[in-house]
């Protein structure tokens, strides 16, 4: 995982607490958040979702390459965000997902821009709209105190934490920052 997403599955395991047995990567791509969760410690279970298929096969061969070394099982599953994980209770959901408003493409570093799928990148909404459904879908899933972790763009990190206040479902609300100091993760209990 890039050195922010490393960031935010430390955050994650500092604040399970050890009744946190279902996990779920929302958007897992290549399958790096799910796996690290899976590598650093025992849950019952982590669920890795995502929309695409190539993505998932990826996630499904990092996987198999670490074999033996995960700690616990993972769990793919083919669909978009949630709808996945229906009659699932979770105790963390944590998602990476697409932030980047259409409009900022140009401005992205080429190794990000040239190498990232643009599935796994652009989102409309000025780059909250998949957000935005993470939020008003994950309080059906997360159990009564569940974590909802998100890593977000640090202009619209403010705008997240808002819209989880908004949503009333949610309650010790925090914005993190990153190693150099940026907001870039939001993370929310559900109440």
């Amino acid at each position: 995982p890039r050195v922010e997403t490393e960031v935010l599955v430390e955050r994650v395991l500092e604040r399970c607490d050890a009744d946190s047995n279902r996990v779920a990567d929302i958007g897992t791509g290549s399958g790096a958040i799910a796996l690290s969760l899976a590598f650093e410690r025992e849950f019952e279970k982590v669920f890795a979702t995502d929309i695409s298929l190539d993505a998932l096969a990826v996630a499904a061969a990092n996987a198999t390459s670490l074999g033996k070394l995960l700690k616990s099982p993972v769990e793919l599953r083919h669909g978009s965000l949630l709808a996945p994980l229906h009659g699932e209770k979770l105790d963390v959901i944590v998602s990476n997902p697409p932030y980047v408003s259409f409009a900022e493409l140009a401005d992205l570093p080429p190794d990000v821009r040239d190498w990232e799928p643009a599935l796994a990148l652009l989102c409309p909404q000025d780059g909250l709209a998949i957000t935005r459904q993470l939020v008003r879908q994950a309080p059906s899933v997360l159990a009564s105190g569940g974590l909802l972790a998100l890593e977000v763009d640090m202009r619209r990190a403010g705008s997240v934490a808002e819209m989880c206040a908004a949503d009333g479902r949610f309650e010790q609300i925090e914005v993190l920052l990153d190693l150099t100091g940026r907001e870039r993760f939001v993370f929310a209990r559900r109440a």
